[in-house]
């Protein structure tokens, strides 16, 4: 008895789409022809087409533009989760480049979940950075981050969008990062979030939160990111 194997008709039109920016050498952020002109150049129709392409959204290799169409996705950033490597190095290492901008610097009270990462006494000093961090043009993350002001007081005086945070920290008060523990969830943008990421409003999101610790396993460093989940991927190492 033979059996005959039959794609279907999405995974045909999938297909079809990724030999094209192949084929063509289509770069990222690339537009790709209209639906209409997709559906006649292989017979597919519109329903079939629009699940092959949003199939390729969700696998981060196209990204649609509302009222301008469908265009290439860059290749995401991979991030492994039992890396502690800052933001910086990891970029530098995928050979793209990045800019930073700083979005706020200010010295706030600590909270009831400040205090608490922190092991911090409530309404204790706390030197608040939040950062836009942009890949290749591309703004990817929204990084917040809390530390001791009374411990780090030169903090305020330094240009965190020249300077790396984790370089100031170790050169300046010998600080060195040796472990950490983070949480990864999805959310939602807010309006403020999306016009900093660039995307649209209540986009899914990756929301890191996280406390890396010094080598005397006193906790440094509280933050929380906003992730751009169309251009950013997580990965681990599983050993056995």
């Amino acid at each position: 008895m033979t059996s005959e194997f039959r794609s279907r008709p999405r995974d045909e039109a999938t297909e079809k789409i990724e030999c094209y920016i192949i084929e063509n050498k289509l770069p990222p952020h690339a537009k790709l022809p209209s639906e209409r002109d997709m559906c006649e150049m292989w017979n597919f129709n519109r329903t079939t087409l629009r699940s092959a392409i949003e199939r390729l959204i969700v696998e981060g290799k196209l990204y649609h533009r509302k009222g301008s169409g469908t265009f290439v996705a860059s290749p995401k950033l991979v991030r492994n989760l039992q890396d502690l490597k800052s933001f910086s190095q990891l970029v530098a290492e995928s050979g793209k480049k990045l800019t930073t901008q700083v979005i706020s610097a200010l010295v706030i009270e600590s909270n009831k979940q400040i205090t608490k990462k922190l092991h911090l006494p409530l309404g204790h000093k706390v030197y608040e950075l939040t950062r836009l961090r942009v890949v290749d043009g591309e703004p990817l993350i929204i990084e917040t981050c809390y530390v001791d002001f009374e411990r780090f007081p030169e903090l305020i005086h330094h240009n965190f969008s020249q300077e790396s945070f984790y370089g100031v920290l170790e050169n300046n008060y010998g600080v060195h990062i040796v472990k950490g523990e983070e949480k990864i969830g999805i959310t939602y943008t807010t309006p403020e979030e999306s016009a900093l990421l660039k995307i649209e409003e209540e986009s899914p999101v990756f929301f890191l939160t996280g406390v890396v610790n010094d080598g005397e396993d006193v906790p440094i460093e509280y933050f929380k990111s906003v992730v751009r989940a169309d251009s950013v991927r997580f990965a681990s190492v599983l050993t056995r």
